[in-house]
């Protein structure tokens, strides 16, 4: 084999480069599978610090520095020598640190007032200045800032009047002296660190409003998932109970009489069993893992053209189903064709259940906006519902009409019939389902 071959990629196979470059994407692409731990930031840490320790650091610190800046100072000409009160004045200062989080405006009076009485006594400029501007950074930096902010505005005017006062320096000069940049500038610092975690406040803060809301919206989409599941539960069960009922009665009456006709009607009672478990096996899935692969939505071929099917699912020893469609019939929003079909279903179905009728009429009456659906029966069923008001107590069937009707902006109406001239009394469930409700 030649070189050129030899380090010629397969055709089966990518180069290295493209092949690392594909994994790469494909990986990127890849849902993350469970949460991504962060590892701990330096601000992590220093939060996880207790406060106390931090302030106590901080004070140590001040007074370490300001010991220090008394001790080598150099004086001016007429400065006192430091001494035992100058640092004094000094660690009392630094010693305020302590507090400086929950009364900043205290802190700072007090540092400014010992800062004033150290250069009332002429002792060296500037060296005890580190406690003044850690103070002037936590006034800056404090929710509350318009009650430190007067008293920082008193310090530094202070400390130019008490320059100019005793000769030092001009105005102008003692403006500009390093000692008033810098408290100027810790109060800008301050005032910048104040906004910053102003921002990130409600930088987090709306995250976690956004996370609470996907959470809630999480939830609330898998309690109407579960409520979905549990209406079609019923609705498949209520009918598929009610054809098994009706069969296996039938059989049980013409096992020894006429044994062909009570295995038809068991064949009608396993083939409706088998045509159930796949749904039930589906909806109880998804209620026990709960992540599972999400429950399949209504069956899109189920529709008003079915309507015939579902009568003769009960045979010709259950009520007598007349189909009676009124207006033109015209192509059906999916939605509404399906919700039309289970509203006919469960109707049917409890009719079948707890009234024993001998007709039920099922009437489709197609209008310019909308489909009417009504299913009446004449077993002489009391009224149990008789307005959308009280569908709040009816059963779980009546209940579950209601749901899939106000999805689709309809309306339901439920209760004792009347049937005109012949005085037979029976139930009737009435559904109006307007055409644009397709969402």
């Amino acid at each position: 084999m030649s070189a050129a071959k030899a380090g010629a990629p397969s055709r089966g196979r990518l180069p290295a480069s493209r092949e690392g470059s594909r994994r790469l994407y494909a990986a990127l692409r890849r849902p993350a599978e469970g949460p991504v731990e962060r590892p701990a930031r330096l601000r992590d840490r220093y939060d996880a610090i207790p406060p106390w320790v931090k302030e106590l650091v901080l004070c140590l610190a001040a007074a370490a520095a300001t010991v220090y800046r008394i001790g080598t100072g150099a004086p001016s000409p007429g400065d006192r020598t430091p001494d035992v009160w100058a640092y004094g004045i000094g660690l009392a200062m630094a010693a305020t640190m302590v507090v400086r989080r929950r009364w900043p405006a205290v802190t700072l009076a007090v540092t400014g007032l010992l800062w004033t009485i150290y250069h009332v006594d002429d002792y060296p400029g500037g060296a005890p200045a580190v406690p003044l501007w850690i103070a002037l950074y936590s006034a800056a930096v404090a929710p509350r800032r318009w009650l430190a902010l007067p008293i920082a505005g008193w310090v530094i005017v202070s400390d130019v009047l008490g320059r100019t006062e005793h000769g030092r320096a001009g105005v102008f000069d003692a403006v500009l002296d390093g000692s008033t940049v810098v408290f100027v500038a810790m109060l800008l610092l301050g005032d910048a660190v104040r906004s910053r975690r102003g921002r990130r406040d409600e930088y987090e803060a709306r995250l976690a409003s956004l996370a609470a809301q996907r959470d809630h919206a999480a939830a609330q989409r898998v309690a109407e998932e579960r409520i979905r599941i549990a209406r079609d539960l019923h609705d498949v069960s209520a009918h598929t109970l009610a054809v098994i009922s009706l069969h296996a009665g039938l059989a049980a009456e013409l096992l020894t009489e006429d044994p062909a006709e009570a295995s038809e009607a068991l064949t009608v009672v396993r083939r409706a069993t088998r045509d159930a478990l796949g749904e039930l096996r589906a909806a109880v899935g998804v209620l026990r893992d709960g992540v599972a692969a999400p429950y399949p939505e209504e069956p899109a071929t189920l529709g008003v053209r079915h309507l015939g099917e579902l009568a003769r699912a009960y045979g010709e020893h259950g009520p007598r189903i007349e189909i009676h469609v009124e207006g033109e019939p015209q192509e059906l929003p999916s939605l509404v064709d399906v919700t039309a079909y289970r509203i006919v279903q469960e109707a049917l179905a409890n009719a079948v259940r707890h009234a024993d009728p001998g007709l039920v009429e099922i009437v489709v009456r197609y209008g310019a906006g909308g489909l009417a659906v009504e299913v009446r029966d004449d077993g002489g069923t009391p009224s149990v519902v008789r307005s959308d008001a009280d569908l709040g107590q009816a059963g779980l069937g009546l209940r579950g009409m209601a749901e899939r009707v106000a999805a689709l902006d309809g309306r339901l109406t439920a209760g004792a019939y009347e049937r005109p001239g012949t005085g037979e009394r029976g139930f009737r469930v009435h559904v109006w389902l307007p055409l644009g409700g397709s969402t």
